[in-house]
């Protein structure tokens, strides 16, 4: 079984709304064979990431840049997953207030360093998110997932 582990920060009822509808999307009955597991950002592990077969990161853009929450993950995670995780898919939700261009940016510079990815343009809402945002959260949750059931393992 292939497994997709989802890294979040969600310190906000937006956040909590994406993230919900992309944990659906990556849980739904109509893909098999993939096991989700969710973890927040100050406590997933490098264990976990080694162990995962895919990624979906959410992230509050706090002052132009992603969660100091996810940062903490990138730092634990980044040289213990290096080599061990190129080339695995990732996918990426960020929700802001006004801006998300600083988070996308720094999250994919990261994800480009760990030589993950992307399978799924990042996913990002300005302000409350609309009914065609949470769509497209659980999109994102349902097209990583399923890639994950193409992928040779």
């Amino acid at each position: 079984m292939r497994r997709l582990l989802i890294v979040h920060h969600t310190p906000s009822p937006a956040m909590q709304e994406m993230f919900e509808a992309v944990l659906s999307g990556a849980s739904t009955d109509e893909i098999a064979g993939v096991e989700v597991v969710v973890r927040p950002a100050l406590t997933a592990s490098a264990v976990e990431v080694l162990a995962a077969d895919g990624y979906l990161l959410g992230t509050p853009a706090n002052i132009g840049y992603m969660s100091g929450a996810l940062k903490h993950f990138f730092d634990g995670i980044y040289y213990p997953c290096l080599e061990a995780t190129v080339r695995r898919p990732y996918g990426l939700y960020v929700h802001g207030n006004s801006d998300t261009t600083g988070a996308v940016r720094a999250v994919e510079s990261i994800a480009t360093g760990l030589k993950w990815r992307r399978a799924w343009p990042a996913v990002t809402v300005i302000g409350a998110p609309s009914p065609e945002d949470i769509e497209a959260c659980w999109e994102l949750g349902a097209t990583v997932a399923a890639g994950l059931t193409d992928a040779e393992g």
